[in-house]
């Protein structure tokens, strides 16, 4: 029920009482009159017009009431529209949440194959940037080697045909063996280390992230 029902019925039963009560004075003040006139022909009409009138407003109180019966209909029909209206818009605002929480869990998922993404391709640049380092190292090595084969051979030329500096030629060939093996040596260790590192980026690419347990993928 309406809260403003209890209102109008009591308004309704307010009419209705105080119809009542008029009507009983109205029937006295006829009946007074008529004696003090005299003339019941003048009463009569007196209170014939009185009843009309008071028919007149009568019918004017029902026609008012029907009309806010109406418009209570009305009323009623507009409020029922409204919460029906209110039921399904609160339906649509429950699917949209819903909606709202699965792309929520779509988000964070990219979010984090974004992140594991960010992680490896920083794995990969930070291998990459030491293969870089290592082939610098290599080629020094190497080019080192060159440089020290070459000097060792001038001795040797040199030792060949100066018999007499033979002595001074051995210790300075001695010298740049000893060198020419240390350029070996870190040639060596540099290309085993470029293995190295060469089969850890291999492994990688072959090996599904999280999966491996070497150091250098600590961060998969």
């Amino acid at each position: 029920m309406p809260a403003w029902a209890p209102a109008y019925d009591a308004t309704c039963a307010a009419w209705h009482r105080r119809w009542l009560q008029v009507q009983p004075a109205t029937l006295a003040l006829g009946r007074a009159r008529t004696r003090g006139t005299g003339s019941p022909t003048t009463t009569r009409l007196t209170l014939a017009q009185r009843f009309a009138i008071l028919g007149q407003k009568i019918e004017a109180a029902e026609t008012r009431a029907e009309e806010a019966e109406a418009e209570n209909k009305k009323i009623k029909q507009t409020l029922l529209e409204r919460d029906q209206e209110i039921s399904s818009l609160q339906h649509k605002l429950a699917l949209a949440e819903e909606e709202l929480e699965k792309t929520e869990g779509k988000v964070k998922e990219l979010k984090g194959a974004a992140e594991e993404g960010d992680t490896h391709r920083t794995a990969g640049e930070n291998l990459a940037r030491k293969v870089q380092l290592l082939e610098e190292e290599l080629d020094k090595a190497e080019k080192d080697l060159k440089e020290t084969t070459e000097k060792l051979r001038q001795v040797d030329v040199k030792a060949e045909h100066f018999e007499r500096a033979v002595q001074r030629a051995e210790q300075e060939r001695d010298e740049w063996e000893k060198k020419h093996g240390d350029a070996v040596e870190k040639y060596q260790q540099s290309k085993r280390e470029l293995d190295e590192v060469v089969a850890q980026m291999e492994s990688l690419v072959r090996t599904p992230p999280g999966s491996c347990g070497s150091a250098m993928c600590a961060m998969c």
